[in-house]
């Protein structure tokens, strides 16, 4: 009963619901544009061309958060956070705007490299929506509302895969083309989607108030900044709980392998299912956003105020397993299932996490932290995207680089656990 109860009055308070149909909306529009690109790639280039693509694409959309940590963590703490919120989703609708005449145009190029400036809008955008959740739920109902928000943002993407998907491929039934420039002129109405939900939720942003957050009267010290002393501060302010520097790591590796992995197997699965079809290829990828939904259920519910840290263990040791054994896998069915066991394994491992940091994290340090958080998961994501266009390049097979993945996992969470228990022991 108190756990249902938890769950209720969490959805209960008051802008909660219309702070989710941002995020979910944020995400759908997000994921929209990039799906369209890396669909595009999909349908022109194979195997290692293709894997090294796709990772130039999520590189892409993770430098503006590396480069953009110090100043996106300001601007949160600086100002209030529904403002911020309220200017990113403006921007959206201008960025959108201009993805959309690429497409029109057949501007591939153009198109490409606007997923390096919508991400740099979410860079901005991002402390602050995540620093608001402890404005909105408290301490208390920290864990179910990171359920929830990661829950709405698993759904909006599985949405958006679905959606950008199923209507990329109509678009394309029974049309020729011959390069990316014809290709994107007939999948261009798409864009019109992208923008009418960046006016939704601009609109749905004029909605939220504010909740204890006042805007100090600090200034952006840009000397500092240039001279990096800034980053360092960050850094260091990260560091002073071990908690929250553990959890911070854990994610990341959580976030770059995930990243990789994603950039990998589409490859993949086009040779061993002999499949060409970007529905069946997507939905595959689909399901381990289900899983994280489940598995983001699962850590999210509990009494008030309980994080459930003993979930972060089984997480990693079910992650680990699942990669071992989807190399082995040839069949649709079974990649769905173990697919979408990764995700599950990965919501219960990421959940307790979040949780953690925003329970520890000082309130007017909340937005530097988790733009710190967002700085770090992005240089390992990064840093695995690199190497595995260096391996492609090199013409590995897709298979192989899957394997690796599999075993740099596994010695990745070794390494964390024997860190975190030495920390633990020296204390």
């Amino acid at each position: 009963m108190g756990v249902n109860s938890n769950l209720l009055s969490t959805l209960k308070l008051p802008g909660f619901l219309s702070f989710l149909s941002i995020a979910f909306i944020n995400s759908v529009v997000d994921l929209g544009h990039k799906i369209i690109i890396q669909n595009t790639l999909f349908k022109l280039y194979d195997d290692a061309t293709q894997v090294a693509l796709t990772a130039v694409v999520n590189a892409l959309i993770l430098l503006p958060f590396i480069l953009l940590m110090t100043p996106a963590g300001f601007i949160s703490d600086r100002f209030r956070k529904p403002t911020v919120m309220r200017w990113s989703a403006f921007l959206a609708i201008i960025i959108t705007s201009l993805i959309t005449l690429a497409y029109y145009q057949g501007w591939f190029t153009f198109a490409f490299v606007m997923t390096f400036v919508l991400a740099t809008q979410s860079a901005i955008y991002s402390p602050a929506k995540y620093a608001y959740i402890r404005e909105l739920a408290g301490e208390a109902r920290l864990s179910a509302a990171n359920g929830f928000m990661q829950s709405t943002v698993i759904i909006a993407i599985l949405t958006g895969i679905i959606l950008f998907t199923v209507l990329f491929e109509w678009l394309l039934l029974d049309k020729q083309y011959l390069n990316s420039t014809e290709l994107l002129k007939l999948i261009a109405p798409l864009g019109w989607g992208l923008i009418a939900l960046s006016i939704i939720e601009w609109l749905l942003s004029l909605r939220l108030f504010d909740i204890n957050n006042l805007s100090t009267q600090r200034s952006f010290q840009w000397a500092d900044y240039i001279r990096g002393q800034l980053f360092s501060q960050n850094i260091e302010c990260l560091k002073r709980s071990s908690v929250i520097w553990y959890a911070i790591i854990a994610l990341s590796f959580f976030w770059g392998i995930s990243q990789t992995f994603l950039a990998i197997f589409p490859a993949f699965a086009k040779i061993v299912l002999a499949e060409n079809n970007t529905i069946v290829i997507q939905g595959l990828l689909a399901c381990s956003g289900l899983g994280i939904v489940m598995g983001s259920f699962i850590a999210g519910v509990g009494q008030s105020g309980r994080i459930k840290t003993y979930l972060i263990p089984v997480g990693a040791i079910g992650m680990i397993g699942v990669l071992f054994i989807i190399p082995l896998l040839t069949e649709t069915l079974q990649f769905a299932t173990f697919i979408g066991l990764f995700g599950l394994f990965g919501g219960v491992f990421i959940i307790p996490l979040n949780a953690l940091i925003q329970l520890h994290s000082p309130q007017n340090e909340l937005g530097r932290i988790l733009a710190g958080n967002n700085w770090i998961q992005n240089i390992v994501m990064l840093s695995g995207l690199v190497v595995t266009y260096v391996l492609a390049e090199m013409n590995i097979a897709s298979k192989t680089l899957l394997v690796a993945l599999a075993i740099v996992t596994l010695l990745m969470a070794l390494i964390v656990s024997v860190k975190w228990y030495k920390n633990r022991i020296s204390r």
